[in-house]
C-alpha cells in the first residue's frame, strides 16, 4: 500500500470537528429532528435535501419476494471522483476512501443525487422517542437500560451512545436470508461461499431480557464448508452476561461451545481478512476501545445500492480483482456521525483504531477506517445499503472489507443469483437452542 502520510491523515481529520456534537432538547424530534435525532433540513448548499419520511411504500408491482426494484433507476451518474481528481473531494471523503482511490487506478466513486430513502414503521419511531427521555448506559457503557425496541439514544451525548444505535438499530423482528460470501485473490479468482442465516431480533420485538438478537448461520457451499452451522445469542451487555455461541462440525456431527467468536477472531470463511466483529461492519462487545464522538460530517458513501443489489447482474459482473466493479456502485453526499474508537491500554486486538461513519438518518455504519498497530491505515469497511421498503427498514445487502496492505478484500452478502431476504419467517426462541443446531446438522 502506498504511504499514507501522517500530514494527510491530520488534515483530513482536521474538517472533523466542523459539526460538533451538542446536547439537544428531545422535544425536537419529529419536528426540527427526525424520529431518529437526524437534522431533517437539507444542507445550506442544496446537495443534501430535507428527510420528507425515506420510502415509505413499495414501487407499483413489486410483490413480498420480489428482488427489489430500484426506485431511483432513473438517477445519472453526476461525477466520478477517481485516484487522479480525488484531491479535489478530499474534504468529504474518509481517509480510507482517498487511500483507495489512490492506491487503485481503476477504482472509482460514481456519485449520484442524494436520496435520503431510509425509513421505519411508526411503531420504532415512537419507541425511539420515548427512549430518548429513559435511555441510560450501564455497567462502565458496556450495556444499556430504560431502552425498547427502538433507537436508544436518537441524541447521542458521547460514542458509545452512538455506537450502541448501531448495534440496537430496527432491522425487522425476524429475517431469514441466503447470500453469498467472496474473497477474491489478488488476480480476482473466487469461490463463492454460499450461506443461509435465520435472525430473530428480541429486541425489536420488545422481549424482556439481556439477549437483544438470536442468529442461526449455515454454510450451504462449497462441499468443503458445507454443514459448519454457527449459534449466536447476542447479549445487550456481554460483560455481565457474555455472547453465547455454539458451533456445529459436520465431520464430527457434534455441538461444541465456541466462546472466541468474538472481537478479532477471524470472521466465518473470511480466509482472514476480516474478524469477528467486521460482521454487520461492527457488532458485539465495546468494551475494549474507548469511543469518542467527533461529530457531524459530510461525507461521501455507499448508499441506495439497488444496482448493485439487483438480480440482473452475475457475480462475476460485481467482483474484480482488488475491489467491487465500480460501474455497479453509488455513492451520495450525507451526513453520518463520526465516532472514533482507540483500543483501551491493557486490552488486544488487530484493530487499534477504527473510526466508524454512521448514517445519521438509519444509524447504519456506512463506512469504517481501520488501523493497525503501527498507525497505519489498513482496511477500509463499506456497507451498501437499501431501503428494504416491505418492511421497512434501511439495512446493508452487501458489506465490503478492503484489505490495502494485503491488496485483496472480502464481500458478504451477494444475493444477485439467489434467493432474497425473507421478513415474513415465523420464528421463535426454539429455533435458535443447542438442540435446534443439533437437529439442523443431522438432516
Amino acid at each position: 500500500m502506498k504511504n499514507f502520510t501522517g500530514a494527510l491523515l491530520a488534515g483530513a481529520f482536521a474538517v472533523l470537528a466542523a459539526m460538533p456534537a451538542k446536547a439537544q432538547d428531545p422535544s425536537q424530534l419529529g419536528s426540527t429532528l427526525t424520529p431518529f435525532g437526524a437534522i431533517r433540513a437539507g444542507n445550506a448548499d442544496g446537495t443534501i435535501p430535507a428527510w420528507t419520511g425515506g420510502i415509505t411504500s413499495p414501487p407499483a408491482g413489486y410483490s413480498i419476494g420480489d428482488h427489489h426494484p430500484d426506485p431511483f433507476a432513473g438517477d445519472r451518474v453526476q461525477f466520478s471522483i477517481t485516484g487522479a481528481n480525488a484531491d479535489a473531494y478530499a474534504d468529504k471523503l474518509t481517509p480510507g476512501h482517498l487511500a483507495t482511490l489512490r492506491q487503485y487506478p481503476s477504482f472509482a466513486m460514481n456519485v449520484y443525487p442524494t436520496r435520503r430513502s431510509a425509513s421505519a414503521p411508526q411503531r420504532i419511531y415512537d419507541a425511539t422517542i420515548a427512549n430518548a427521555r429513559s435511555a441510560q448506559l450501564v455497567a462502565d457503557g458496556n450495556g444499556v437500560d430504560g431502552a425498547s425496541v427502538g433507537i436508544p439514544f436518537p441524541i447521542p451525548n458521547n460514542g458509545l451512545e452512538a455506537i450502541w444505535n448501531h448495534l440496537l438499530r430496527f432491522r425487522g423482528e425476524t429475517v431469514f436470508r441466503q447470500y453469498g460470501q467472496a474473497n477474491p485473490t489478488a488476480g480476482g479468482a473466487y469461490t463463492m461461499v454460499r450461506i443461509d442465516e435465520k435472525l430473530l431480533f428480541r429486541y425489536a420485538r420488545g422481549e424482556p431480557g439481556n439477549t437483544s438478537v438470536l442468529f442461526l448461520q449455515e454454510v450451504v457451499g462449497p462441499a468443503r464448508l458445507a454443514g459448519e452451522i454457527l449459534l449466536v445469542h447476542e447479549t445487550i451487555n456481554q460483560i455481565t452476561e457474555p455472547r453465547q455461541a455454539w458451533t456445529y462440525n459436520p465431520g464430527q456431527r457434534r455441538v461444541r461451545r465456541a466462546p472466541n467468536i468474538a472481537y478479532d477472531n477471524p470472521g466465518t470463511a473470511a480466509d482472514g481478512l476480516r474478524t469477528s466483529d467486521n460482521l454487520d461492519i461492527f457488532n458485539g462487545a465495546p468494551d475494549r476501545y474507548t469511543w469518542d464522538l467527533v461529530g457531524r460530517r459530510e461525507l461521501y458513501v455507499p448508499y441506495n445500492a439497488y444496482k448493485l443489489h439487483s438480480n440482473a447482474l452475475s457475480y462475476d459482473d460485481i467482483i474484480r480483482p482488488n475491489h467491487l466493479n465500480p460501474e455497479h456502485l453509488r455513492y451520495e453526499l450525507h451526513r453520518v456521525w463520526v465516532v472514533d474508537a482507540r483500543l483501551k491500554d491493557g486490552t488486544s486486538h488487530i484493530y487499534a483504531r477504527r473510526t466508524f461513519y454512521l448514517d445519521e438518518d438509519s444509524w447504519q455504519i456506512v463506512a469504517v477506517d481501520h488501523y493497525d498497530s503501527r498507525g497505519q491505515l489498513w482496511r477500509l469497511g463499506e456497507a451498501h445499503g437499501i431501503n428494504y421498503y416491505e418492511v421497512p427498514t434501511f439495512w446493508t445487502t452487501l458489506d465490503t472489507i478492503y484489505d490495502l496492505q494485503a491488496g485483496r478484500y472480502t464481500a458478504n452478502g451477494f444475493d444477485n443469483e439467489q434467493a432474497m431476504y425473507d421478513f415474513s419467517v415465523e420464528l421463535d426462541d426454539g429455533d435458535f437452542t443447542p438442540n435446534a443446531l443439533r437437529r439442523a446438522g443431522r438432516r
